[in-house]
């Protein structure tokens, strides 16, 4: 099962992305309105869910030592791809396994070599483990970029990180709240009693410094939580004024 990422989740990415080494949960935080706690909690729920799965070096061979990389292109049979997957990788000299959902070079394998001795050796490695190599090229140049979709855009800034409409139709929204927000300093039950917040609309949780809170009437909503809301009855934009100042921007539903 898929792990539903919202805005605060795919900054967080593309910035890990960007950086991972020269990047901390306070430089990401200063660039979003959310706590340097929001953030490491996130990138710690993000890590159990297995969406970021590890952080690594990125190593040009060419310059450590003159060394050779090249790609393998193999097929394999359906059925065996993981566990030919698997085998591979454990032949020293291979560092990336890439299995492919279907048709010919369903396997593709990169390794490195000091000399294309090493890399001959590889292959009949891979050859030995019934792995039909199909071709095979030295690796000039690789780029990597970080996943401009997870990128928001600086010129429409908005504080609502999510809106998501269920399957029976209800909208669950999670919104940042700013300094400005009519609701802040007051409880949600505060803010229905004011008429800021609707009255038929469930405060479901509040997300503090990394930390999950489920609201209390003396619970007061502060600049930076991350609030989550069930309209219930009313309709998303009549919610959404007690958290967004004018300006603010209000996002497209998902599913």
């Amino acid at each position: 099962m898929s792990h539903h990422l919202d805005d605060i989740d795919r900054q967080i990415i593309h910035a890990l992305m960007s950086d991972a080494r020269n990047t901390s949960a306070p430089m990401i935080a200063e660039g979003m309105n959310v706590s340097a706690g929001t953030v490491r909690n996130r990138i710690e729920r993000l890590e159990e869910a297995g969406v970021i799965r590890g952080y690594t070096a990125i190593v040009d061979f060419e310059q450590a030592g003159g060394r050779l990389t090249s790609v393998f292109m193999c097929t394999v049979p359906a059925d065996e791809r993981e566990r030919l997957a698997l085998a591979a990788r454990s032949i020293p000299g291979v560092i990336n396994v890439r299995v492919l959902m279907a048709g010919r070079r369903d396997l593709q394998v990169v390794a490195v070599g000091e000399e294309t001795s090493d890399l001959r050796e590889i292959a009949r490695a891979l050859s030995g483990l019934d792995i039909r190599i199909e071709d095979e090229e030295l690796l000039q140049t690789e780029l990597h970029t970080p996943y401009s979709r997870f990128l928001s855009d600086d010129s429409k800034r908005s504080v609502v990180t999510d809106t998501v409409t269920l399957a029976d139709g209800t909208a669950v929204i999670e919104v940042c709240v700013t300094d400005d927000a009519p609701i802040v300093g007051r409880s949600p039950s505060e803010a229905q009693a004011d008429g800021i917040l609707s009255s038929d609309a469930i405060v479901t949780s509040i997300e503090r410094d990394g930390s999950i809170l489920h609201p209390v009437d003396d619970t007061t909503i502060r600049p930076d939580d991350v609030v989550t809301v069930l309209p219930k009855e009313s309709s998303e934009d009549d919610v959404l004024e007690a958290f967004l100042a004018e300006g603010d921007e209000t996002p497209t539903a998902t599913s």
